[in-house]
């Protein structure tokens, strides 16, 4: 049963181009389906989430994190009597703009397209991606999502100035978007904080005592479970914290927000859009929590020595690409080519390289940079 303020499918505003019902699946069951056989959404698999191959290859990927996104929104949206087919299209594209090599890909793109007067976001991406790159149908470019995806897809993790984004103005951009929408921000958030303190341990980059120093609901958690089971490894019960700190900002998050519609007295989805503030929320506690454990992970994983040769790498591979192909734009390919002749040619470059994978954008430097550079002989 979907509460009076989910979305509901019989009510979407559509496609850009409309299509017949189909027989057995309604039409946000349809995006779910079409993001997942999307080429940009099978290129998540090899996107660096924090660590490259480089350290193992079972750490979470842009697409395995996707995943467990997606099953933690399903859960959550389940709860609150939200529209789980949405929710779940919504968190499996919330990713898809990502360039490669993580958020130093994404750091060092949006440098150099401000170097250019431009700069990346990759909510923006992931709409031009389903809206105009994909190409799997005959009659439009793009996937020809419904307008809830669309809109949840820019809107899930920040709200866009009408003034500064005139050609996003049919997003709805001075309203709230629905429930479905603002919950995978806080899911992504609840899935990179708990999977980024494990695959930093089984990195060696974190250890646990640095851990249960710098996160307190951690040291909590642990000082219990090990009270519980006193025999356990320290691994099972470092897992057993992890799945606790999950479930714990997963239960807070439903209940708390079930909290806030209540006392705003929201009843419907047009007061859900129409309300001053996001709705979602974690509680001041877990908020608190959040954000200790955010800070931690940025402070000893994200800006580690550990990793800043990955970083510095990732900076000059995507630099001299760039400024590769704006240089010589004739070595595009013929799509990108031709879309150069209509929209500024670093807003094209830096298409292709946000849908590049890791291991494409390095071969493409060996081949394009690294073999020129090499002396004769």
């Amino acid at each position: 049963m979907l509460a009076d303020f989910a979305v509901r499918v019989e009510d979407t505003r559509g496609r850009r181009y409309p299509q017949a019902p189909h027989p057995f699946r309604n039409d946000f069951q349809r995006d779910r389906d079409r993001v997942i056989h999307a080429r940009a959404f099978r290129r998540l698999n090899n996107k660096t989430q924090v660590f490259t191959r480089r350290y193992s290859d079972h750490f979470r990927n842009r697409l395995t994190h996707t995943i467990e996104v997606a099953q933690i929104s399903r859960t959550i949206a389940g709860a609150l009597g939200l529209n789980i087919d949405l929710t779940e299209a919504l968190a499996l594209a919330h990713d898809m703009g990502h360039p490669p090599f993580g958020h130093a890909g994404e750091k060092a793109l949006d440098t150099i397209m401000r170097a250019h007067g431009f700069f990346f976001d990759h909510n923006l991406h992931a709409l031009r991606l389903v809206e105009d790159f994909e190409l799997r149908y005959i009659g439009y470019r793009g996937l020809n999502l419904t307008f809830e995806v669309r809109e949840g897809i820019i809107k899930h993790s920040r709200d866009y100035d009408p003034a500064k984004f005139p050609e996003l103005k049919e997003y709805l951009l001075d309203t709230r978007p629905p429930l479905e929408a603002q919950i995978i921000d806080l899911t992504d958030e609840i899935g990179y904080n708990t999977a980024d303190l494990d695959d930093g341990s089984e990195a060696e980059i974190l250890t646990l005592d640095q851990i249960r120093d710098g996160v307190p609901v951690f040291d909590r958690l642990y000082r219990e479970t090990e009270k519980a089971h006193p025999q356990a490894s320290k691994k099972l019960i470092f897992n057993a914290v992890i799945r606790k700190m999950l479930d714990r900002m997963v239960g807070d998050l439903v209940e708390n927000t079930s909290r806030r519609v209540r006392e705003a007295g929201v009843k419907t989805l047009d007061e859900v859009r129409k309300f001053p503030t996001r709705l979602a929320a974690f509680s001041d506690v877990v908020e608190a929590e959040r954000a200790q454990t955010k800070a931690f992970l940025y402070e000893n994983l994200y800006f580690s020595r550990a990793l800043d040769s990955e970083k510095d790498a990732a900076e000059r591979v995507i630099t001299e690409l760039f400024e590769h192909w704006v240089a010589h734009p004739e070595a595009l390919p013929a799509t990108h080519r031709e879309k150069a002749t209509k929209e500024p040619l670093p807003r094209i470059v830096c298409d292709y390289i946000a849908g590049m994978t890791d291991n494409f954008i390095l071969s493409q430097h060996d081949k394009l940079i690294t073999r020129n550079a090499s002396p004769a002989g």
